[in-house]
């Protein structure tokens, strides 16, 4: 059998090995193809996770101040630690560095030094102590980004009323989480770049500047603030108490010009308290209100005109039976003057003004005083209290709630009330916040005062201002409030507490005292409540005082002169009564 010729088996060879070169191109050339046309976008997007990371900021939040500017909550650049772990050669060691340096667990550090992921917080927002130190560490893998962090310059002032924003600058608490929309600023996106070892390019795609959120402004002021809550801390710790609040409001506006709170807490390290201590008692918690409550029976007594401050009841010498029920005094009355009712807070003769009034008509001003509803306060969590319909109503219940029992309110509301009294009738919507500004201090809402309604005449509020300024003279209940010098009027309130079973527990009180200043011209309504004092129980004892040194001080601060009808009363001790 002969062979081929040399020349033709090697062209033979040289067409296969051509035919499979073409066939290698015309697969390579078909899956470029399929590569960038049919899966370039998932080929793109693969290849940038590898060397992008998207991470979302935020905008620096914007500040709470009070109305005279001073600042209560801020926000402060701080430096947050990140790492890349797969860029960290010996883990162990620099988790145990780390650890040291930033007080934290060496465990807890090492889990997220992680090299299955890229990258990892290890401390937000560090204090600059801590990020100086780990900055010394001069650890590969570390890096440090700017973020803003929530600083309160103030500490315990005012904290219940701000509350507090988390770490990423979103409120949680307070005045920060209902103004949560206008404080915080705008959010962006950043996109951080690595190379191929793993390292950040500095500032690349980090925003030129971004949008800072709005300022909001606050009625309060610092230094009432202050004064509030010094003498509520005296009062709750003198007749150690649980717990007090205190609110001082301009009647004429309704402008909270302080609410404070004790114990106290501070919003730059709130994970330390429990959470009851961060609450706004004072606009989310209701209460029985006891004898303050025979203010706003009386004013709705004279202004209905069923009763005048002469009119005169038998008060059954301490004891009035109301069908299976008793009555009580603390003390022994025969007859009183509505006006002398008030004077020695007598609830016999609460109850027979009451009954004389009906639970119809009583109900009607109780609720027109803005008790059993909400206020409209500017706060989270706001309480209505309770005010049952009068038609369930028994007759020992109109009775009860003459004097304050079988109905709740908060503090708001009953400031608020008070405040109608002293103003000449007009319920005002109590107002926390005065406007809210852009960063350059420009107006871009501003909250004016709100008339809500005329609960009563001008007439019976100048009557109720007189009656309830008797109680600060000699023999009436709120002696400890008198200020020598101004003429100040008010009501002190001792309510017993219901324990988790419904009834009212022995030892259990709730003092209060609620008054204006100058009593001819109110500038003041102060409301002061310790709740369960141990050492006394009067609010003519515990709370009178509080009200009394802050209406001096606070009257000071604002140099308000005393009025014509100024008080020359000088009390000595023995003269100082239950109330």
């Amino acid at each position: 059998m002969t062979q081929p010729p040399i020349n033709t088996r090697m062209r033979l060879r040289t067409g296969i090995v051509g035919a499979f070169f073409m066939l290698a191109l015309a697969v390579i050339t078909a899956q470029a193809v399929r590569l960038n046309v049919f899966q370039g976008a998932w080929l793109s997007e693969r290849a940038a996770r590898e060397y992008e990371r998207a991470m979302v900021v935020q905008g620096k939040r914007g500040a709470i101040t009070d109305r005279n500017g001073t600042p209560l909550a801020v926000s402060i650049d701080s430096a947050s630690i990140a790492a890349y772990p797969r860029q960290i050669e010996n883990r162990q060691a620099a988790a145990r560095q780390l650890a040291r340096a930033l007080g934290q667990s060496r465990q807890e550090v090492a889990k997220r030094l992680d090299p299955k992921r890229g990258f990892v917080w290890i401390k937000r927002q560090a204090v600059p102590r801590q990020a100086e130190a780990v900055r010394a560490l001069g650890l590969k893998g570390i890096d440090f980004i700017s973020e803003h962090s929530r600083y309160y310059p103030n500490k315990t002032l005012a904290a219940q009323l701000v509350g507090f924003s988390g770490i990423d600058s979103r409120g949680l608490e307070g005045l920060e989480f209902y103004f949560d929309g206008d404080l915080k600023g705008r959010e962006e996106e950043m996109t951080i770049f690595r190379d191929a070892l793993g390292r950040r390019f500095e500032g690349v795609g980090l925003p030129d500047q971004l949008t800072e959120g709005n300022n909001v402004v606050l009625t309060i002021d610092s230094t009432i603030q202050h004064i509030a809550q010094k003498a509520l801390e005296t009062s709750v710790t003198t007749y150690k108490a649980e717990s007090g609040m205190a609110v001082v409001m301009a009647p004429a506006t309704g402008e909270v010009l302080a609410l404070a709170h004790y114990p106290f807490f501070n919003p730059n390290r709130y994970g330390e308290y429990c959470r009851s201590s961060w609450r706004n008692r004072a606009v989310t918690d209701s209460f029985e209100p006891g004898s303050t409550m025979k203010m706003f029976s009386a004013a709705a007594a004279i202004d209905s005109g069923v009763c005048s401050p002469s009119t005169i009841f038998y008060c059954e010498n301490g004891e009035y039976r109301v069908g299976r029920n008793t009555v009580h005094d603390t003390k022994p009355h025969g007859w009183l003057s509505l006006q002398q009712i008030v004077k020695y807070s007598s609830n016999i003769g609460s109850v027979k003004m009451a009954e004389k009034l009906g639970p119809q008509q009583l109900y009607n001003y109780l609720y027109a005083f803005g008790f059993g509803q909400r206020s409209g306060i500017a706060c989270p969590g706001e309480t209505a209290g309770s005010l049952s319909p009068f038609r369930s109503w028994s007759a020992i219940d109109t009775g009860a709630i003459s004097f304050g029992q079988g109905v709740s309110v908060s503090v708001i509301q009953l400031a608020t009330a008070a405040s109608a009294i002293a103003n000449g009738g007009m319920l005002m919507k109590p107002q926390l916040v005065r406007s809210v500004t852009d960063r350059n201090g420009r107006t871009i809402k501003r909250y004016s005062p709100e008339p809500v309604r005329q609960v009563i005449s001008t007439h019976t509020a100048a009557e109720m201002r007189r009656i309830l300024k008797t109680a600060i003279s000699e023999g009436g209940t709120g002696v400890n409030a008198a200020i020598q010098g101004y003429s100040v009027c008010g009501k002190t309130g001792t309510a017993q507490k219901i324990d988790s079973s419904g009834t009212y527990a022995k030892g259990r009180y709730l003092s209060s005292f609620i008054g204006f200043a100058p009593a001819d011209q109110p500038e003041l309504t102060i409301l002061v409540i310790v709740d369960e004092p141990t050492v006394q129980c009067y609010g003519g004892i515990v709370a009178a005082p509080a009200f009394r040194q802050i209406a001096l001080e606070t009257l000071g601060y604002l140099n308000i002169p005393p009025g014509r009808d100024a008080d020359q009363l000088q009390v000595s001790r023995g003269d100082r009564l239950k109330g």
